[in-house]
């Protein structure tokens, strides 16, 4: 790597990484504290919730992000179109949920949990701005303000025995603060013009990440309904808390490193020999953080739940010891993704996507007669056979 981007991919990295691990420090403290007030059936409602609105986020950016990302000669009528169009489709799916979305005992937090679509809509233009000029510094300071005022306040509703509600509105006012954040910290305005040229443009390269991403989506979260509609909303609870604890380093470290490389290997993507050379070496720095964390965390599961948890939450560790060599292998799968959006093949990702699931929910539907337990073990064969298909992709592309 050149200095240039040695010196780009150390800051992004380092300020990234601070946002990352703070956000999810201040999110794991607050969390801990509300899982000793909350039941684990509150938080298996949520994790309904939250399925659907993963889903209704997916098509709302559209594969937008990347596109701008990827894009070298992108203009401010670019900018200003995605601003209009994701707010367009937030609205859009607002109403949707809120007319169709018919589980009675939900309906209520439901329409206001989707608020957050729209909400966030209006501040998704800015994070991309920043996220191209390799600006994390900004970014952190936002999450790490929304999280930390949205987390107390969300503990004290907890405190106040309202249940369910509490995670509602933390996950409602984290939104707020954070769109308002961007919106002063970052001052941008949209054009007053929408680009059918330009959208068309972004599209044809976003919408087989949307499909690719919607695809996804739908697979991730399709263990939590399986569980919910099998099972009980408390072991959906133990399922989602184990999820929870399973990602905190693989996850987040592979997010770090794909956040940042994404717009500098973009800088690049016409130089073959520089691309294979600098992802071999984000290869290297990420499996020596996350193979050792992911182990440890496997081998000190129990004591840590019963120290963070109570006893109470002990259905969750066995499903958090299987789900930690799950996510072991996420980042490989995502820095060999990133190469081929950074190439623009966006068309060859979507048919590894579909690839990929068909496997997965073969395995899946295999694998629920044996119950929860199974289920995770599926998800580990999978993850295995994932990392193959996604390295085959990428060798035909720089070698």
């Amino acid at each position: 790597m050149t200095e240039n981007l040695k010196r780009k991919t150390v800051s992004g990295v380092m300020w990234s990484a601070i946002e990352r691990f703070s956000l999810q420090g201040v999110q794991f403290v607050m969390q801990l504290v509300m899982a000793r007030l909350l039941l684990p059936s509150d938080y298996g409602m949520i994790a309904m919730l939250t399925i659907l609105l993963q889903i209704a986020q997916a098509f709302i950016d559209s594969g937008f992000t990347n596109a701008l990302i990827q894009k070298k000669d992108r203009t401010e009528v670019d900018y200003s179109t995605v601003f209009y169009f994701n707010i367009i489709i937030a609205l859009l799916f607002y109403c949707i949920l809120f007319v169709f979305y018919n589980m009675p005992d939900l309906i209520l937090v439901m329409r206001v949990m989707a608020l957050s679509l729209i909400i966030l809509s209006f501040s998704a233009v800015h994070k991309t701005k920043l996220t191209i000029e390799i600006n994390f510094k900004i970014q952190s300071k936002i999450t790490l303000i929304a999280a930390g005022i949205s987390g107390i306040i969300g503990v004290g509703i907890a405190y106040w025995g309202y249940g369910v509600w509490a995670l509602v509105y933390q996950s409602i006012l984290n939104a707020m603060l954070t769109t308002i954040l961007f919106n002063c910290f970052y001052r941008w305005k949209p054009l007053k013009t929408f680009s059918m040229k330009s959208f068309k443009r972004l599209f044809s390269f976003g919408s087989k990440l949307l499909v690719s991403g919607l695809i996804h989506t739908v697979y991730y979260n399709l263990y939590g309904i399986v569980i919910g509609k099998r099972f009980s909303a408390a072991e959906l609870g133990y399922y989602t808390r184990a999820e929870q604890f399973a990602i905190l380093p693989s996850y987040n470290l592979s997010a770090i490193i794909t956040r940042v490389t994404f717009p500098i290997l973009s800088s690049i993507q016409d130089d073959n020999e520089r691309l294979a050379s600098t992802y071999r070496k984000y290869i290297r720095l990420s499996s020596y953080l996350i193979f050792p964390l992911m182990v440890g965390l496997a081998s000190l599961a129990n004591p840590l739940v019963d120290l963070f948890l109570t006893e109470k939450w002990n259905g969750t560790v066995a499903l958090l010891q299987i789900l930690c060599f799950d996510w072991m292998f996420d980042h490989l799968s995502g820095i060999n993704l990133n190469l081929l959006y950074v190439k623009g093949r966006s068309d060859l990702a979507l048919r590894l996507e579909i690839i990929k699931k068909i496997i997965a929910i073969t395995i899946l539907l295999a694998s629920i007669p044996l119950g929860i337990i199974g289920m995770c073990l599926g998800r580990v064969l999978y993850s295995l056979i994932a990392t193959y298909a996604n390295t085959y992709y990428t060798n035909s592309l720089i070698g």
